[in-house]
């Protein structure tokens, strides 16, 4: 019933706004052929835009595989053609459609290469750019952001807003965790830590951060979407780039990357392949005052990648465009590790636990999109399918020496994942400044993890009995159908939307009960946006999200981290919802730009974190999931470019956020010197106010022509959680990169955290008082050199990635 009508509801809004001109008998048409002025050749896929003497477009094309073009439904008197292609000088010529000759032919159109343009293009990639749009942030990778590091997780760091963990790889948007990640607009099965650590940092050629997303895109994600996109060549002809690089401090990490594309009238080839053999040293202690005792942790993480990614663009012709790719994702890792237990009161006790996790998995994408163009510029359909399947395989062997009772045991751990998505959109420009835009989605996901073991465990009666061996089969699948209307006025630009959602979510395992449901919700969204002058914007939004309960968070098996701390889900996990509300300011200077905003959430049913004593053995911590009471979060954002000088450019950001975190934890009340039992434990719920905040700098210093000098530096205030509250964290990099082999080749060194600063130290209360602090290689020394090659002109034509963005010189939205 569900799939019914959200195909009805699709089919009559299509029906609704495809209509036809009862004038169109009394149009008139143009024809003609646009080449290249040097060469003579025919020039594809070239922009061919009629406007009134107004300025008002009323037509318009692009050009065949051969240079022609016919543009129909021009109305009777004077206007004005427009042809503009990519390097070239934009042509202009008035027409006239009069009675006695309605079917004008222009002949042959020479365009002339707009030298100035080409090198604008060249001096906008070294530098990164930031763009304030209605609903998103787009940050431009330029060379400056790619020398920060050699892969994805380096690079987001020095982003606005966005924190990557330096020894999980977890990533957060505005200091929460709650944030969905795509690749090209896509999600993935893959871990997102694995991925970012996966991905080239020259590979990237944008950075969306969506923090209040409009009702075309999914609504999880409290923070909002972060949205990678990733190169892809709009050259004619064979082109190309190889990079390689180094990184070093105690452990060598080696990563490389090579990436092709092949474009001619009718066909884009590209593929892409990116590989990460690297080894990190990871080490740390935990002191708990209360017994007088340390545990010392020393791990060593070895990993190898390879990411492979084909695809093919099909131009049946200049309304229809086939595409399709595939990734495929091959990952191989192990971490062996050392945990010292120390009772300098009682050394008796002492105990070491050496382990030794050794996987590897494998996944698979495949995506077919079809996109059908209307006659009227930007009305267009567009289906796309798309599945991912994900394996992990995962044997640790773990083994204890001194006081331990536990015996030496294995673990095993099978994950077969799979994700089914479908989406139907549908874009209808009603006049120049309004567009409707409709869409139905299917997304099925599934999961099944199988875990085993030879080991041992307590009961409550204080009884060694085998380990149960644990099946988990997740299951959710969403159906959504969306409306957006957009619309502008003078200065005044607006989009309202909402997205009706029906879900099902069941969770079966054989160690405790099983769990479903189903729910229908709605996710509103609006934004307007006021443009004075050029240099001056305006903004504010409102959208309704969700937080579902991640595999993580759900997942029943039982997983050791320590001697001492376990983690295992909740399987009655229930969604979080979130009402978003924000507002942004932009000003554009003569030598820069500068963007302030507020946000404010509204959070029902949070997920966070509970902490329990474990009953077989009070020395141990559970670590779990639940839903707690309604909260609130608010936060003010302020970032912005300046180039001073023809040789130093900067871009800085801050960002302050403060959030009341609600969880539960239990203590023990027990007199010193008496064993514990469970009439002493003390169950509290706990409330943490947090302000936390974050500031960045990178400065770009031009030396010569072909010497780059940077500076980045980063300072993060104190973070307080339910657990423990964290340190300020710090450091500074300085980098440079050289140009060479007449700019298609980069020499790049960088050497980080120059003062050996940065570290995780925290200071906790729940539920034993402990400090503690880890350290990573930080002060690494990274050194790299990439190579472009091929030529050729640029096309016009490219596949768009599902996106919101506004047409250029509307004001704003469209």
């Amino acid at each position: 019933m569900n799939k019914i009508t959200i195909a009805l509801f699709l089919m009559l809004s299509i029906s609704a706004f495809s209509f036809t001109n009862p004038e169109a008998d009394k149009d008139g048409s143009i024809t003609g052929t646009v080449i290249d002025k040097n060469l003579q050749e025919p020039l594809p896929y070239v922009s061919v835009v009629v406007k009134n003497l107004s300025g008002e477009i009323i037509s318009g094309g692009i050009t065949d595989d051969n240079g022609n073009f016919t543009i129909e439904e021009i109305p009777e008197g004077k206007s004005i053609v427009f042809i503009q292609y990519i390097g070239y000088k934009t042509y202009s010529s008035e027409i006239e459609i009069a009675k006695g000759n309605r079917n004008l032919n222009l002949g042959k159109i020479e365009l002339e290469e707009d030298v100035e343009a080409l090198d604008e293009v060249v001096i906008r990639a070294e530098i990164s750019t930031i763009q304030q749009k209605i609903d998103r942030k787009v940050i431009t990778v330029g060379k400056d952001l790619v020398t920060a590091g050699p892969t994805a997780s380096e690079l987001m760091n020095n982003l606005p807003s966005i924190n990557v963990d330096p020894q999980t790889g977890d990533i957060s948007m505005r200091g929460n965790s709650n944030v969905q990640v795509m690749i090209d607009g896509k999600l993935t099965n893959v871990p997102i830590a694995q991925l970012l650590k996966q991905i080239p940092s020259t590979a990237i050629k944008q950075v969306e951060l969506i923090t209040n997303p409009s009702a075309k895109y999914n609504p999880e994600g409290m923070s909002g979407i972060i949205n990678i996109v990733l190169h892809k060549n709009v050259k004619l002809g064979m082109n190309g780039s190889v990079s390689v690089g180094l990184t070093y401090e105690e452990q060598a990490k080696f990563n490389g990357s090579l990436d092709l594309n092949y474009r001619n009238g009718k066909f884009n080839i590209y593929g892409n392949y990116g590989n990460n053999v690297s080894k990190n040293e990871n080490n740390g202690f935990i002191f708990r005052p209360n017994d007088n005792s340390e545990q010392f942790f020393d791990f060593l993480d070895d990993s190898k990648s390879n990411l492979f990614k084909v695809g093919l663009d099909f131009y049946l012709n200049d309304k229809n465009t086939i595409s399709f790719f595939t990734t495929q994702n091959l990952f191989e890792g192990k971490t062996s590790g050392i945990t010292d237990i120390f009772y300098y009161n009682n050394p008796e006790f002492n105990q070491k636990q050496t382990f030794l996790s050794d996987g590897d998995n494998t996944s698979s994408t495949y995506n077919f999109d079809y996109k059908l163009e209307f006659e009227k510029e930007g009305h267009n359909i567009e289906l796309e399918a798309g599945y991912n399947d994900y394996n992990s395989s995962t044997d640790s062997d773990f083994n204890f020496n001194g006081a331990s009772p536990i015996p030496n045991y294995e673990d095993f751990i099978d994950v077969e994942s799979n994700r089914v998505t479908v989406n139907l959109d549908y874009v209808n420009p009603l006049t120049e400044t309004s567009k409707l835009e409709v869409g139905a989605e299917a997304r099925l996901y599934g999961t099944t993890q199988d875990y085993s073991s030879t080991g041992f465990s307590f009961n409550e009666n204080g009884d060694l009995i085998p380990t149960t061996d644990t099946k988990f089969d997740y299951t959710r699948d969403i159906y959504s159908a969306y409306v957006t209307y957009g619309n502008k006025y003078d200065k005044w630009s607006y989009q309202v939307g909402i997205r009706a959602e029906t879900v099902e979510v069941k969770a079966d395992t054989n160690t405790v009960r099983s769990f479903e449901n189903d729910y229908v919700e709605f996710y509103p969204s609006a934004f307007v946006n006021y443009t004075p002058t050029e240099k001056n914007q305006y903004q504010i939004s409102y959208s309704r999200r969700v937080d579902r309960p991640g595999i993580g968070q759900v997942n029943p098996i039982r997983e050791w981290s320590t001697p001492l701390i376990s983690s295992i889900g909740n399987t009655q996990l229930q969604p979080q919802f979130t009402n978003s509300i924000e507002a942004n300011y932009t000003r554009t200077f003569e030598k820069g730009s500068i963007t302030g905003g507020v946000f404010y959430r509204s959070i029902n049913d949070e997920i966070n974190r509970a902490v329990f004593l474990d009953r077989t053995d009070f020395n141990k911590v559970i670590l779990t999931y639940d839903n707690f009471d309604n909260t609130s979060a608010y936060g003010v954002e302020v970032s912005g470019s300046y180039k001073p000088t023809k040789w130093w450019s900067f871009n800085a950001s801050f960002d302050l956020y403060s959030q009341t975190q609600t969880g539960i934890t239990e203590f023990l009340d027990n007199p010193e010197g008496v064993p514990p039992t469970e009439d002493d434990i003390i169950i509290r719920k706990i409330e943490v106010d947090n302000v936390a905040w974050n500031f960045r700098m990178f400065n770009n210093f031009k030396v010569t022509k072909d010497l780059t000098l940077s500076a980045f530096a980063f300072y993060r205030g104190e973070n307080k959680g339910l657990q423990f509250q964290t340190d300020p964290m710090y450091f500074v990099n300085l980098g440079a990169r050289y140009s060479l082999w007449e700019g298609r080749g980069t020499f790049s060194i960088n050497y980080n955290d120059i003062f050996d600063t940065m570290k995780f130290a925290f200071v906790g209360e729940s539920p034993y008082p402990s400090t503690g602090e880890f350290n990573w290689e930080s002060n690494t020394v990274y050194v790299g050199l990439s190579y472009r090659f091929g030529g050729g002109k640029y096309r016009a034509k490219s596949r768009k990635h599902r996106d919101n963005d506004e047409k250029s010189g509307s004001g704003g939205m469209f």
